[in-house]
């Protein structure tokens, strides 16, 4: 079968290769669940590990196949699989368990192991292929009603996953009642937190760096929220206007808006940050003044990186909430689709080149 790869370390090597379909028996104890992918979204991640900047092939391989945003329809199950059944529509989780504690508790995406498994990114193929086999566990079933956005599951348990950190931590203060947020960037993650954080009733202005009107700020608008370009204010300045922020969640793939953002944040704040950077840049920072008001005002920074299962359930719950509140805006995020395996090339011109894409995704077969 056909799979879309990388080599890593290799510069600009994505290419078409070839894969064994695999079978259910692959996964012991007659667990395994055969999935056909339908369709696969791809990101700044996807970019960054064709510029070899990161990325591992699993063992025996020269290659990685990339995906990590899938949405797919069950096919075959072994005989020792009761939550799924041939017909389901499912999306996967990301990273699979390594050795630590936190792996062995269900939480792998919060392990503490140096080296992890992640599909499409770290020693694992990911869905970018025909099919794949995994585990019932690191499927969640997708209602038919939101098959339409399906391949939005795993970027939107980064926000659910993101926010519900946030509002862990905040727990000590008790009586933490959010306000007013800012999400920076308005790509598919900066959308998503847009929306969430509005389906809770919070004031939120979401800032990108084009001026609008375009699809971005006016999807943005559309669910009642503000749109600001960094461009025409710098990210201070948008603090003293609209803040402070009692919740910053970042998701623009730029360090230094990461490390602006501390800036604003309101008197017990806190600053989600979402964004992998491979890079090597350096950014200065009023350094003293901001640590004093950390130190002062009991602000938090954190860092989140991917989801496990309970994630991608809050997520499919959140959908089916959207979709009655704001119907068919979801849908609008589904901006470049490319059809077939075969137009790897533009669909990764089209993830480098058109910046008024929201999210790029490949479709594999017919939903």
């Amino acid at each position: 079968m056909k799979a879309i790869a990388v080599k890593p370390g290799q510069p600009n090597s994505v290419h078409l290769t070839e894969l064994e379909k695999p079978a259910v028996d692959a996964v012991a104890n007659g667990r395994g669940v055969l999935v056909e992918v339908l369709e696969v979204g791809v990101d700044g991640t996807d970019k960054e590990i064709n510029e070899a900047l990161y990325g591992n092939a699993p063992e025996g391989f020269d290659f990685l196949v990339l995906g990590h945003e899938s949405f797919g329809r069950v096919v075959e199950v072994g005989p020792n699989v009761r939550e799924l059944v041939p017909g389901d529509l499912v999306a996967a989780t990301v990273r699979r368990p390594g050795r630590s504690l936190y792996d062995q508790i269900g939480t792998y995406d919060m392990t503490t192991d140096t080296k992890y498994w992640e599909r499409g990114i770290s020693y694992l193929h990911g869905f970018l292929t025909e099919y794949y086999v995994d585990e019932p566990e690191y499927l969640i079933r997708v209602p038919s009603s939101l098959a339409h956005v399906g391949v939005l599951m795993e970027p939107v348990s980064v926000v659910e996953k993101g926010l519900a950190q946030a509002w862990e931590i905040q727990r000590r203060l008790k009586v933490w009642e959010p306000r007013r947020a800012a999400v920076m960037g308005a790509g598919t993650i900066g959308q998503l937190a847009t929306l969430i954080l509005r389906m809770r009733g919070l004031e939120v202005v979401t800032v990108a760096r084009t001026p609008g009107p375009h699809l971005k700020s006016q999807l943005v608008e559309e669910i009642g929220a503000s749109y600001v370009s960094s461009k025409s204010q710098d990210i201070r300045s948008i603090g003293k206007e609209h803040g402070p922020f009692d919740l910053v969640f970042e998701a623009t793939g730029n360090s230094e808006v990461a490390f602006r953002s501390l800036e604003i944040l309101a008197k017990n704040g806190i600053l989600v940050l979402t964004s992998i950077t491979g890079g090597d840049a350096e950014v200065t920072i009023p350094a003293d003044r901001i640590n004093l008001d950390f130190v002062l005002y009991n602000k938090v920074m954190v860092g989140t990186v991917n989801a496990h299962r309970g994630y991608f359930e809050m997520g499919v719950q959140d959908f089916a909430l959207a979709e009655s509140m704001y119907p068919g805006w979801l849908s609008k995020l589904l901006t470049n689709r490319v059809d077939g395996l075969d137009n790897y090339r533009e669909l990764f011109r089209q993830l480098v080149d058109d910046r008024r894409a929201i999210k790029v995704y490949l479709g594999v077969k017919s939903v």
